[in-house]
């Protein structure tokens, strides 16, 4: 999966999110480029489906961790 796309999934003033995007970009710098932040709140089905559930990383559609950052998780989800 290392080629998938990679969508953070965030909502305005959330800690956790920040957070999240903060620990992503200082660990996985080469894969900024390819993450695609979204607000969930700017999107009807997202804000249905995630509802307070952020920050939400997805890979190729799937999610791959939520809540915080995980750095084992993404790897084997990414097989860095």
């Amino acid at each position: 999966m290392s080629g998938a796309a990679l969508e953070l999934l965030v909502r305005e003033g959330c800690h956790l999110c920040d957070d999240f995007l903060l620990e992503f970009s200082l660990d996985q710098p080469a894969l900024l480029p390819r993450l695609a932040v979204r607000d969930v709140d700017a999107d009807v089905a997202l804000a249905t489906e995630f509802g307070l559930r952020v920050p939400v990383l997805r890979v190729g559609g799937q999610v791959a961790c939520e809540g915080r950052y995980d750095r084992a998780e993404i790897a084997a989800v990414l097989r860095l």
